[in-house]
């Protein structure tokens, strides 16, 4: 499913360790569906979640955001609409590098679990089924740069985040996202807290083509408004979903 960046203004983060609404027509007016977590994930549970949020709202798309490289897998990649990697600036060296060279190396350890090809290797050449696999893979992974401004999360602490970014250090990872890496999309991240527009505002001013999410602590229209007008083209909605699914449909902008 192709993604219109344009269309996108509310974002839904479903963690699959934690109970399902029993209702998820809750979801029908996000834009797209985030599946991904950390404590209790498990491959498992993150397929069986994106085919049952799949199920509900087939038009919406989904992207897996694992935090470990076992949470992929070759079905889980075909379930979902992307594979979404984040980078996070303020984190350690392993989750703004050494994760991402997890994942390859995976790839080449156990190809068939994760695409299903065999990446036969003669000498240095690998045969052209196993490129043609890897480029699959390829067009489905999408880069997030990340800034976790939080530190008294569970985010924080598993990214080993020590510091929080000033907002002219946010600013200037929305620039670095967008001319250097070429992620996107850049994600300010409070996780579970609320961190009014300051940081919006002054990452808003460098994007053009990046996509720019906002989550943490969206539980009421009043935020949401405020975190959009501020300059967010989309705001990242997860607890509330979880918990209170009419204070969740409150969060979601008037079509």
């Amino acid at each position: 499913m192709n993604v219109n960046w344009n269309e996108i203004t509310h974002v839904t983060k479903v963690d699959p360790a934690e109970p399902l609404p029993s209702d998820l027509e809750v979801l029908s007016g996000t834009d797209l569906v985030i599946v991904g977590g950390s404590d209790g994930v498990t491959e498992a549970n993150t397929l069986e979640t994106i085919r049952t949020v799949d199920a509900a709202i087939p038009e919406t798309p989904i992207f897996q955001e694992p935090y470990r490289s076992s949470h992929v897998s070759k079905a889980t990649v075909e379930a979902a609409d992307r594979l979404s990697i984040a980078a996070v600036y303020n984190g350690d060296r392993s989750h703004f590098v050494g994760k991402h060279v997890d994942l390859f190396t995976e790839v080449g350890r156990k190809p068939d679990e994760l695409l299903g090809s065999g990446l036969p290797v003669v000498g240095d050449l690998i045969a052209s089924k196993g490129v043609d696999a890897v480029a699959e893979l390829a067009d489905s992974l999408l880069g997030e740069g990340y800034v976790v401004q939080h530190l008294d999360s569970a985010a924080a602490a598993r990214a080993g985040v020590e510091s929080t970014y000033t907002p002219e250090e946010v600013a200037g990872a929305a620039l670095a996202t967008e001319a250097f890496y070429g992620f996107p999309v850049f994600y300010i991240e409070y996780s579970g807290t609320y961190g009014g527009p300051t940081d919006v505002e002054a990452a808003a001013r460098y994007l053009e083509e990046t996509t720019l999410f906002y989550g943490g602590g969206i539980d009421s229209r009043e935020k949401a408004t405020e975190i959009l007008e501020a300059g967010a083209d989309a705001i990242v909605v997860g607890d509330c979903f979880h918990d209170d699914p009419e204070t969740f449909r409150e969060t979601i902008p008037d079509p």
